[in-house]
């Protein structure tokens, strides 16, 4: 499955090389031109037969990681986080070091050891390492080096009524759902834009906003889902099950109201399920697209994905079908009628 490939793949901010080839062999005998920036984003031109209108259709492939900061005498890694990643959920996962994808566990001192001030206080990046089964530096320096990128591991798994459990949903999610336009039959001018270093500050989209000129720019997410015990409901951002989110704002973006109501009356029209991304924290790439050259409306489509910038997201397979089902419905009213 595509989306397993997608999520299995590495692609930290900055090292997206792995992913962006496999990105790359979906897509090259599906786009008309192909190109890769020296960011390292990708940008394909689909031509259409109708040409009066240039959509950009916009996914980031990079995701949250870590980078080997120092190596201690007795083997273990200490190491920064990239991108926005919570210290306390880290104790204990799986993840993958270096090129080699060399295995680590993440650790911290037992709490057997710990003093009681210590136990009542979360513990930061700076208490933890990455044990990857060395006795000495000399010995994990013949593994790994300062400098190298660390990825989460996790297996990609179907499970409940129609959940997957995978590492990266943001933003596999967006860039499968991307993929699988740009495979299709599309009678309109489309370009693909896959970003790189969104996850630390749309550094990306920075670069291939001021490369492109479209009409609308369609910034695909996977987005922060909080429908979960203890979060009031005026407080869940989206919820699962009950479809795509449709941003009206957000701390990059005020998003063009005439195209978002076209968002939502192509969702209602189509009997797509659809809620709107009900905050106004976070951002997306939209934030540079918009400013770019002379400014380009955008707006921002989402598949809701519990426990983001983790190794375990969840998402609904209804929500990324009906994602899919909007995005190819709302071009295809754009290619009908136009952006009026």
């Amino acid at each position: 499955m595509l989306l397993k490939r997608l999520t299995d793949a590495m692609g930290v901010s900055g090292d997206e090389k792995e992913v962006r080839d496999l990105i790359l062999s979906e897509i090259k005998e599906h786009v008309d031109r192909l190109k890769i920036d020296t960011m390292g984003n990708i940008i394909a031109y689909k031509k259409g037969i109708k040409g009066d209108t240039t959509i950009a259709v916009t996914a980031h492939m990079d995701e949250v990681g870590f980078i080997i900061k120092g190596i201690d005498g007795d083997g273990l890694i200490k190491f920064a986080a990239i991108g926005g990643i919570d210290a306390r959920i880290l104790v204990s996962k799986q993840v993958l070091v270096g090129k080699n994808k060399i295995n680590g566990v993440i650790g911290a001192k037992a709490i057997h050891l710990q003093r009681p001030d210590e136990r009542k206080r979360a513990l930061s990046i700076d208490d933890l390492y990455i044990d990857i089964g060395c006795t000495s530096k000399t010995e994990a320096e013949k593994l790994v080096h300062v400098g190298d990128y660390i990825g989460f591991y996790s297996e990609y798994v179907a499970f409940g009524k129609n959940r997957i459990k995978a590492k990266a949903l943001d933003n596999r999610v967006a860039c499968s759902i991307l993929i699988e336009l740009l495979q299709s039959d599309v009678d309109m001018d489309i370009i693909g834009v896959f970003t790189v270093q969104e996850e630390i500050g749309l550094r990306g989209a920075e670069v291939a906003a001021n490369q492109i000129d479209a009409d609308l720019v369609i910034v695909l997410e996977g987005t922060t889902c909080s429908d979960v015990s203890n979060v009031e409901p005026h407080m869940q951002v989206t919820a699962l099950d009950k479809g795509p989110a449709i941003s009206l704002m957000d701390r990059s973006s005020v998003y063009n109201r005439k195209f978002v109501d076209m968002v939502v009356e192509t969702a209602k029209d189509a009997n797509i399920p659809w809620q709107y991304r009900r905050s106004t924290f976070g951002g997306n790439d939209a934030g540079k697209f918009h400013t770019a050259k002379s400014g380009t409306p955008c707006v921002s489509i989402a598949v809701p994905c519990r426990y983001i910038h983790s190794p375990v997201s969840v998402l609904s397979k209804d929500d990324y079908e009906n994602c899919k089902k909007l995005l190819f419905t709302f071009i295809d009213r754009i290619r009908e009628r136009g952006l009026q």
